[in-house]
Formats: structure tokens, C-alpha cells, sequence
């Protein structure tokens, strides 16, 4: 128990502020319902004088400023895995913002009075202004994912020796003279290594560092090199790919980029892709090398952006499905796309990156996740790997919400998975009005009950709303079901049911040809619907398949396991849309389980996440392996009862 002011002394209110008990007035935390965005602007400071770098970003409300700087490459001091318990990861919010117990027994209270709050306790429940200072150390261990600790232990090892060198006494060869001074590493040359070395070592006065990956020396540098060595993780994603340049020596990433992948003409999704590979043998290496491509641009933008050397890049991780996967290597992916969904192999076998054509070290090699099933792949295995999902004892439930989606979930002893066809709907495709998650793309809808507040449109990039999004359309059909002009079913009301239940939206409420639609925005007052962004009752059936399926896919599993839907204790919503789909208008349209919307979190970019935990950590790559062992996969398709399931669940 803490104690109070000595007998005598004058009472204060500081004197218990400073133990937290008091918060300061002004600073209580804002309550939010799960929907909209917010805005974090963070200011970046350089340790070498250099500019500050300014970036801003868009995330879900309720996400912690140091998770929306994690998933954005932007590098905060921690090695405490998010608990507030290091006090490493400080910032300086501006404006008045909540303060944690830990904050007091970090921070004085003229800190706590300038904006200095820890990271990774401040949510970021409204726009905020964040400055970064610069990294000040060098930590033993890597926060990465969501509320994941990681010891930092590299497959990358670096070595500087300042070797004897060799005379009429001491005819030791050069491998041997290098390898007999170091002594905690048992490393095996590669032929690139043997043909460097003698040149090397003699222009560099035999002073040189040996750079070893999973116990096999890869090259040798002149001089000191120890702090340069980085890794590239890549989230090989069916639309979109994200690379992420990591400092190895420090844990913490340096650059982060993200492009469509190359593979798109060829289809939209991995089943279009594989048909394409079986009506053209020549398909296969197009993709191939569209996929290498895509890869190899990343590759080149992440280093220039970071200022490294590609040739100090000795590793690459990749987290895709079992297509993305199987096309990166030029394996035949037709066995994937038809029953019974065969793989060719659970783990990729390392190969070198400049067989995929990545311009890095020439000894570098590519690390592939294991898959668990044809549709549930490695992208799935890194998410798990990042969420802890073999480690935390509570129930809960994991989605990754896409074109096909992935499902699990665990009880805290048992974990099962499963795929469901969803469709495009979520990532525009199929919808009228659909688009990517571009500029223009209309992301949050908000219907009110007044002419001022009649329709509130969140619009990526703040400019002219140009189409729909998939959490745009999950938002405008949650806000239609809640002022009561989509029914049950799914079906627009009449036209004078409308003009009853929500007067001041009736007259959006039109069609097109013979399809009703709802106008979410005129580019004009009297344009024709047409010519407008508009929600189509043929757009709500799509969502409706979509989240049925999702839906029952969960249910499923839940049964699977013997719990039901208030059993779930976390929701996580992963990938690049469950990332920004609003949680209260997952709930309202039976996407989620009915919970309440604090237990349901944004996971982030958890495969990206877990490719970057396998360079930082062999024991995680090794924990990823054992994931194969640990997770029952469930397959939908032979269930009798999964179709009278499914028609269950289309309801709103």
C-alpha cells in the first residue's frame, strides 16, 4: 500500500496525482464506438541533426500510437512487447491526452504537463499530433505484432576478427585462420565466400567481418560491418504486397513500401489465376515472373528509401497463401485449385533470392512459411505467429477478411482453422460503385436523422468521393439496417415505408433502370443517379454472401469446440481490411459475434507482422513450424449441414 503525507504536512492533491490515482483534468480518455478514423500526424525527429520527417496516417480509433507507428515502418524505442513495463518507448503527444499509472512513474510531472506519454499505453481515440525522438537504444528484444515480445536472435550473425596474419610459422589457410577466431559460431563456406576471401582479407589487412546466416558463412567484408545487416520481409498478398526493410541490429524497421501485385491481369483472385495457369502452360513463368518482379521493385524501393545497400540485405522472408506461395517459386499450382485441394508441400524448401531475380546479397536466401491447407497458408501461419494465437489462454477468434477468408480460433488449448469463400465483395469487386482502398474511395458512412447530418462520408485522401470500399460498403449497409431502411432479408424498404422510418433520406432512396439503389453522393444537386456513388440492392446481396459465409464459417469452428458466440473473449480482425473495418458495423450486420465492440481488435498487417518476427527470431521461425503440428484444419466443404448454415445466416 502506498503511503500518505507524513503526520503535519499539508495535504495535496499532487501528492496522490503522482502515484496516479488523480487523473488531471482535461486528460481523461475519450470514448469512441469503434467507428470512423482517426488521424495521427508524427513528427520524426533524426539522432544526426538531420530534418525531422513528417508522416501522417489514418487508423482505426482505439488503436495505441505505438501499434499505428509499428504498422507503418515507423520506429519507437520498446522492449517490453507493449505492457508499459520498459518505458523505452516515449513520445511527446500534443494537446491534452490520457495519463497511465505508468506514465507518472516515468515521466515528472513537467514532462507529463508537455505531452510525454509511453506509446504503447496512449490510444489513439482522436486525431493527434505525435513527435518521435530519435532511437536512443540498441534493444535486446523487438516488439512486433499485436502485443508480442520477441527476443531479438537473428538468423544474421555478424563477427569482426582482427586476424595474425600468416608467415613461414603459421601456413594456416585463410578459411582456418578465420574460422579458428571465432569462437562461439561453427559456420560452413559457400563457394562465394572462398572465392572473396583471399582477396579480402589482404586488402583489408586481415581486419574483416564474417557474416554467417543459419551456420553458413556467406561472405566476408573488409573492416567492421557488424552494424550493418538487414533483412526485407515481404506480405505477399493476392491484390496487394507490402515489403518492410528491417535493421537486425536494432530490431526495428527502416522502411516500409506497398504496390499492387504485378500478377492482377491475370486475375483478380488466386482461383482465376490457377485457371490460368491450366489453360496455358506458358502461364506458369508469366507469373512467376510477374510475382518476381513485383518483389524485386519492392526490394529496390524499401533500400533506397531506408539509404542501404541491397548487397547488406543477407535474408528475405515471405508470408503469402498457398497460391501466392507456390507462383513466387514456379510451382504448378493447379493440384490447389481443384478437389481434394492438394499442396505440393507444407514448407518451401530456402532458396536463394537471386533465383527469384531480388537484387540483394548474393548468399541471401528466401524463407517461406509453412501452410496449414490449400486455403489456409502461410500468410495465415505468420498471423498466428504474430497474434499468439498458440500462447494466449483466452478464447478467441482470428479473420482475416479477404476475396478468400481465413478463420481461427482457439480456447486457450485447442485451435482450429478453416477458409470461406467470400468473394471480391470486400475489396470492391462485384459492387456497382466498388474500388479499391484508393484515393476517392469512400471508407466510412454515416446516416443521420437530421438534413445537416443526413449523410456523413469518411473519403480516403479527403477528396471527391469516386466509389466504394469494402469498409465503405460494410459501413453503408450497417448505417441502411440501423435507420431501418433495409429490412431483415436485406431488401430496401418501399418507397413509403422509407418516407416514415427515415424522412430526410427517403428521396436517396431511387433506381437505376429496374435496380433500387441508395445515392451516397451527388457530385451535384440534380444529378442522375447514374451518375452518382450509390449503394445497389444487387451490392447488398453480394455483402450478404460474403459475410454468410464468414459467419458460418466461425460458427462452425466455435461448435468445433464446444463454445458459443458470447464464449469468444477477442476478436481480431487481420489483413488490409479487417484492419479498417469499423467493429460496430461488423457486429450490427452479424459479420462478428454480437459482442461488445471494445473486445474486437484491429490486428493490423499480422502476416507482414509475422514474416518480420521469423528474420528477428529462429525460435519464432521454429514456433511457426510447430504451428503444423498444433492446428486442427476444418474442412467446410464436405459439412451436410454447412449450406442450410449458411442460408441462416444471410439475415440481418
Amino acid at each position: 500500500m502506498t503511503s500518505g503525507p507524513d503526520e503535519g504536512e499539508e495535504f495535496s492533491l499532487d501528492h496522490v496525482r503522482r502515484e496516479g490515482l488523480l487523473p488531471t483534468p482535461g486528460t481523461e480518455t475519450v470514448p469512441h464506438d469503434g467507428t470512423g478514423r482517426v488521424a495521427i500526424s508524427f513528427t520524426v525527429e533524426d539522432a544526426g541533426g538531420a530534418p525531422a520527417s513528417e508522416r501522417g496516417v489514418r487508423v482505426p480509433p482505439g488503436v495505441t500510437v505505438f501499434d499505428s507507428a509499428s504498422w507503418n515502418g515507423i520506429a519507437i524505442d520498446s522492449t517490453c512487447g507493449g505492457h508499459g513495463t520498459c518505458h523505452k518507448c516515449k513520445v511527446r503527444v500534443e494537446g491534452p491526452s490520457p495519463i497511465s499509472r505508468h506514465d507518472v512513474r516515468t515521466f515528472s510531472r513537467e514532462q507529463l504537463d508537455a505531452g510525454w506519454r509511453l506509446a504503447c499505453l496512449q490510444q489513439a481515440t482522436r486525431d493527434l499530433a505525435v513527435v518521435v525522438p530519435p532511437l536512443t537504444t540498441r534493444p535486446k528484444a523487438a516488439t512486433v505484432g499485436v502485443g508480442r515480445q520477441v527476443i531479438l536472435r537473428p538468423a544474421v550473425q555478424k563477427r569482426y576478427v582482427e586476424l595474425s596474419e600468416p608467415d613461414l610459422s603459421d601456413q594456416r589457410p585463410d578459411l582456418r585462420r578465420l574460422l579458428d577466431a571465432i569462437d562461439d559460431l561453427e559456420p560452413r563456406p559457400d563457394l562465394h565466400v572462398l572465392r572473396r576471401l583471399p582477396t579480402v582479407l589482404r586488402s583489408a589487412d586481415f581486419k574483416v567481418t564474417a557474416v554467417v546466416v543459419d551456420e553458413v558463412l556467406v561472405d566476408v567484408e573488409p573492416g567492421d560491418t557488424t552494424e550493418q545487416r538487414y533483412a526485407i520481409a515481404f506480405d505477399l498478398g493476392t491484390t496487394t504486397v507490402v515489403a518492410t526493410l528491417l535493421d537486425l541490429a536494432l530490431g526495428t524497421p527502416v522502411a516500409v513500401a506497398s504496390m499492387l501485385n504485378k500478377q492482377q491481369p491475370f486475375g483478380g483472385d488466386v482461383i482465376t489465376r490457377i485457371s490460368a495457369t491450366m489453360m496455358d502452360p506458358d502461364t506458369l513463368p508469366r507469373l512467376q515472373q510477374a510475382a518476381a518482379a513485383t518483389l524485386a521493385e519492392l526490394t529496390g524501393q524499401v533500400c533506397a528509401e531506408g539509404g542501404v545497400d541491397p548487397g547488406q540485405v543477407y535474408e528475405v522472408a515471405v508470408a503469402g497463401n498457398a497460391t501466392m506461395t507456390a507462383l513466387v517459386l514456379g510451382i504448378d499450382p493447379e493440384p490447389l485449385g481443384v478437389a481434394p485441394f492438394v499442396m505440393t508441400t507444407e514448407q518451401p524448401p530456402a532458396v536463394l533470392a537471386s533465383d527469384l531475380g531480388l537484387a540483394v546479397h548474393p548468399g541471401a536466401r528466401v524463407y517461406s512459411f509453412p501452410a496449414l491447407g490449400a486455403y489456409v497458408g502461410g500468410d495465415i501461419v505468420a498471423g498466428m505467429l504474430a497474434t499468439g494465437m498458440d500462447r494466449d489462454k483466452r478464447t478467441r477468434l482470428f479473420i482475416d477478411v479477404g476475396t478468400n477468408c481465413e478463420i481461427v480460433v482457439s480456447d486457450g488449448s485447442r485451435i482450429v482453422s478453416t477458409a470461406a469463400p467470400a468473394g471480391p465483395a470486400f475489396e470492391g469487386g462485384a459492387i456497382k460503385c466498388g474500388m479499391r482502398a484508393a484515393d476517392g474511395a469512400i471508407e466510412v458512412v454515416r446516416l443521420g436523422a437530421t438534413a445537416e447530418d443526413a449523410v456523413e462520408l469518411g473519403v480516403i485522401g479527403d477528396v471527391e468521393p469516386k466509389g466504394l470500399c469494402g469498409s465503405g460498403l460494410v459501413d453503408a449497409v450497417a448505417e441502411l439496417v440501423k435507420v431501418g431502411l433495409l429490412d431483415a432479408s436485406g431488401r430496401f424498404v418501399p418507397d413509403e415505408d422509407a418516407k416514415s422510418v427515415a424522412p430526410v433520406l427517403a428521396d436517396r432512396l431511387t433506381r437505376i433502370g429496374e435496380e433500387r439503389v441508395f445515392v451516397l453522393h451527388r457530385p451535384h444537386p440534380g444529378a442522375p443517379p447514374e451518375d452518382c456513388v450509390v449503394l445497389s440492392q444487387r451490392d447488398v446481396r453480394e455483402l450478404q454472401f460474403a459475410k454468410a459465409a464468414i459467419s458460418t464459417g466461425w460458427t462452425l469452428l466455435l461448435e468445433e469446440l464446444g463454445l458459443e458466440h458470447r464464449d469468444v473473449q477477442q476478436v481480431l480482425m487481420a489483413g488490409s481490411f479487417g484492419s479498417y473495418i469499423s467493429p460496430a458495423s461488423a457486429v450490427r450486420i452479424g459479420l462478428v459475434p454480437k459482442l461488445p465492440v471494445l473486445r474486437i481488435v484491429s490486428a493490423g498487417n499480422v502476416a507482414g507482422e509475422g514474416a518480420k518476427m521469423a528474420l528477428l527470431s529462429v525460435r519464432e521461425r521454429a514456433g511457426a513450424a510447430a504451428l503444423l503440428q498444433e492446428v486442427t484444419y476444418v474442412e467446410l466443404s464436405d459439412r451436410p449441414d454447412f449450406n442450410d448454415r449458411f442460408v441462416d445466416q444471410l439475415g440481418f
